[in-house]
């Protein structure tokens, strides 16, 4: 049985929807289906319990899950100790959109360079829990995340970096005051929020609910991850989005946009490298480290070990 039959598994029930699980692993839901019904066929037992509407293991699903799951902790570890017989420089990396967009072309670039013999990058997009399971995993050496306090990283190896400070962006033409402006201004408008899982909607969310609002108090809200798409939207003077003002700091520059804060809320989030403690020590992360430095021109980044790492 290969080993990605087990990995849909395991991603189905923990994503709780067939429809998430496609949504993940880049496959179609039919795809997702066959998968299951294929280790249903080799075990020749149920695996989900398909009489209610939530999803649910039967006990035989149950123990294939469990064992599932360390088979697949097995095969990482073997493909990380395969890796010292290589020879090869690889790196694998994962960030949130947001760093994406903003620096990391401009941190890559930095690194390349530096590391032209380089034989294997990777690197992948993920909201910052998924690209925590993904560490935990062994899919990535390192993650560079925006994200929201409490999360959890005893597991492994940080470096803070500067906060990303999210604002209201706007075109001109809808007239609102500058810089500041109350909660009841903005409810009224068309507002392009992230999905469920970016820490900028968990952000807006726990900043309307100080002031007893929510997300579905603005007269209509688009959902979407296209954050290009999204600043085309609002520079056209039809609706707000709430986002770093990284991704819109060229259409701040030139005036097409206008960047707003409102009264009552945070404005800031975190931002932390996350390191695999396995390969904290490995010259490309401490290269890719100082790449990250020098696009943030800050003092270079101290390694903190949290407690329980």
């Amino acid at each position: 049985m290969e080993t990605r039959y087990l990995r849909t598994l395991v991603v189905t029930i923990e994503a709780g929807s067939f429809s998430r699980a496609a949504e993940i692993l880049h496959l179609t839901q039919s795809a997702i289906s066959q998968r299951v019904k294929t280790l249903e066929e080799r075990y020749g037992y149920q695996l989900f319990d398909r009489s209610g509407s939530s999803l649910a293991l039967t006990e035989p699903g149950r123990l294939v899950m469990e064992k599932a799951k360390t088979i697949l902790k097995v095969e990482q570890e073997l493909l990380e100790g395969l890796k010292s017989f290589s020879g090869l420089k690889q790196l694998s990396l994962c960030c949130t959109p947001t760093f994406g967009s903003a620096y990391l072309p401009s941190v890559l670039d930095r690194f390349m360079r530096q590391n032209t013999d380089i034989d294997d990058l990777k690197f992948l997009f993920h909201q910052p829990l998924q690209a925590l399971k993904g560490l935990k995993q062994g899919e990535f050496d390192l993650a560079v995340l925006e994200h929201w306090d409490g999360l959890d990283f005893s597991d492994f190896q940080t470096v803070d970096l500067p906060l990303d400070e999210l604002v209201v962006v706007a075109a001109p033409r809808l007239n609102l005051p500058d810089e500041e402006v109350e909660v009841d201004e903005l409810v009224e408008l068309l507002l392009y929020a992230r999905r469920d899982g970016c820490s900028s909607k968990e952000l807006l969310r726990k900043n309307l609910d100080t002031q007893g609002k929510q997300i579905g108090d603005f007269s209509r809200v688009v959902i979407t991850d296209d954050l290009r798409w999204t600043l085309d939207n609002v520079r056209e003077g039809n609706c707000i989005a709430f986002m770093s003002r990284s991704l819109a700091q060229a259409e701040l520059t030139t005036g097409a946009l206008q960047a707003l804060h409102v009264k009552g809320f945070d404005h800031f989030r975190q931002r932390t490298v996350i390191i695999h403690p396995q390969h904290a020590e490995d010259p490309l992360i401490q290269s890719f480290l100082q790449s990250v430095h020098a696009i943030f021109e800050k003092s270079p980044p101290q390694l903190t070990v949290l407690s329980g790492g």
